[in-house]
């Protein structure tokens, strides 16, 4: 094996591969990255841990196609140290030898022969924008449970039908949802699957931004999901496909509908919660025209600070974890949030409201497909 190729374009593809490299693996060669090349001139770099797989794949100057296997953490580390140079890789007996410039460095390699076989992925099911699947996932997935007695909770539900998708996730405290419009291969393509939400987020960070991304789904007897643009591929085994009915949940009988400026009320979120400690709420009283926000942590520190807001319905004060606001609010991007209430014991529903253009008297859609469903604190005086 004999390949040269860009250090940046190698580190990257090597970064990728890296993702699923265990740190404490159950069998040594998990450890390993797999590197092949071809006479054709296709470089591939993958790394698999049973549970999810990861594959990049470049193009180089191959001088001798070939396969090896070596310690992946190691090797990402010195391609990520290496100059701004061409990277030439020589494979020579069992070490391979990494060349850039003046640095130089030998790899042992591990038996190829012993690493398991990379699973194929599903059919293609469809494809999106990789932006817009980016920013779906960034949005739900803070709401995904870190419990892992409860797989179920900390993954992202994907529901499919048709050229609906959905992205749900929920920690039993609050649940954030994304509706959006995908092109499926099969117009009555239906699908409803639990993917681990960290493999999800980390992927769908480093897809390269404007490529077009495909989801590769099976029937209902796979266990496995593929996603892949940009040269960049992943299958992730699911998760139980058991999940709670969120869906129903997003809707209600509001009595309280406040509209209120993201970027102020995020700062006056942060602020307040400078003065609450680890369990502490925010209590938010809207009244026509303002939401005064209140913290406080005994007699040693307070906050109060008012944001204006217009309010629709009846007049409420209702606290929230600071956490789970910020959370809820990170996901709008739009102007202006809608925050809906029937209660301040009753789960609360924020949403981004559409800005409005120039050229139109209002937006075409009521709101952007984003939902954050959050249970309020209750309130003790």
């Amino acid at each position: 094996m004999e390949f040269r190729i860009d250090r940046q374009t190698f580190a990257d593809a090597v970064a990728w591969a890296a993702r699923t490299l265990p740190a404490r693996p159950a069998l040594p060669i998990l450890a390993g990255m797999l590197i092949e090349v071809t006479r054709e001139g296709e470089l591939t770099v993958a790394g698999f841990d049973y549970e999810v797989s990861a594959h990049a794949r470049e193009d180089a100057a191959v001088a001798e196609p070939g396969r090896a296997l070596v310690p992946g953490r190691l090797l990402a580390d010195i391609v990520r140290n290496l100059p701004q140079e061409p990277v030439d890789v020589v494979m020579k007996g069992t070490e391979v030898v990494v060349r850039c410039g003046p640095a130089e460095f030998g790899l042992q390699t591990l038996p190829v022969e012993d690493y398991p076989t990379l699973p194929d992925p599903p059919a293609r099911a469809g494809t999106l924008p990789g932006d817009l699947f980016a920013t779906a996932v960034a949005q739900v997935t803070p709401a995904a449970g870190r419990d892992d007695t409860l797989p179920m909770l900390t993954g992202v539900r994907i529901d499919i039908e048709g050229d609906t998708m959905w992205l749900a996730c929920t920690d039993r405290y609050r649940i954030a949802a994304r509706e959006l419009t995908w092109s499926p291969d099969d117009p009555g393509f239906t699908a409803g699957v639990v993917v681990p939400a960290r493999t999800l987020a980390d992927t769908a960070k480093a897809i390269r931004r404007g490529a077009e991304v495909a989801i590769d789904l099976g029937g209902t007897a796979d266990t496995l999901i593929g996603i892949a643009g940009g040269g960049r591929s992943m299958t992730s085994r699911l998760l139980d496909d058991q999940y709670i009915n969120y869906r129903s949940r997003l809707t209600g009988t509001w009595t309280s509908v406040a509209e209120v400026r993201v970027a102020p009320f995020v700062e006056a979120i942060k602020r307040a919660a400078l003065v609450t400690e680890r369990g502490t709420p925010i209590r938010l009283a809207f009244t026509d025209g303002e939401v005064r926000l209140r913290a406080a942590t005994g007699d040693s520190a307070r906050a109060n600070e008012s944001v204006a807001a217009d309010l629709t319905g009846d007049d409420i004060d209702i606290a929230f974890a600071p956490q789970y606001l910020l959370d809820g609010l990170a996901g709008i991007d739009t102007e202006t949030a809608r925050l809906e209430c029937a209660g301040p014991t009753k789960a609360a529903l924020l949403t981004g409201i559409p800005d409005k253009k120039d050229d139109e008297p209002e937006p075409a859609e009521s709101d952007t497909g984003y939902r954050y469903l959050a249970m309020p604190v209750r309130l003790t005086s």
